[in-house]
């Protein structure tokens, strides 16, 4: 080990656990796609009392809060559906504090889904899922 080694791993204090770096992981990457796919990049990890959303964009005259969910595997099931009622609320509710934050601008939003899927530690492959849920009920208008 060298010296700068030595030092990095004397003041960086404890690593980091294994989920917590995969998703740090997953979140650059999905960063990094979006944009490359025309979306400007506005927010990430923007936390309220009731929750956080991993990155916000703005595609053209829209919003974009996107939830990122990395895995090693899809054995099971796909990394969206762990978006499920109770998470979508979540998300709903932080992305109205978000919106709150800007004094609730008329403006259109979406929610999106950014699968990543690791092998060995590296990305393996990325998928966009846009608009993949509405509005948590009581909050939607319709």
């Amino acid at each position: 080990m060298n010296l700068l080694e030595k030092l990095k791993a004397k003041f960086a204090g404890p690593a980091k656990p294994e989920h917590l770096r995969r998703g740090e992981l997953g979140e650059r990457a999905a960063k990094k796609f979006l944009q490359r796919a025309g979306l400007k990049f506005l927010a990430a990890n923007f936390r309220s009392a009731r929750g956080e959303l991993d990155l916000v964009f703005r595609d053209g005259d829209c919003l974009v809060f996107v939830e990122v969910k990395t895995r090693s595997s899809e054995n099971w099931t796909r990394p969206a559906a762990a978006v499920d009622a109770r998470k979508r609320k979540l998300l709903s509710q932080t992305a109205l504090d978000y919106l709150a934050l800007l004094k609730n601008p008329p403006v259109k939003f979406r929610f999106d889904i950014v699968e990543v899927l690791l092998a060995d530690g590296d990305v393996r492959e990325i998928r966009h899922l846009p608009n993949t849920f509405s509005l948590s009920r009581p909050y939607r208008y319709a």
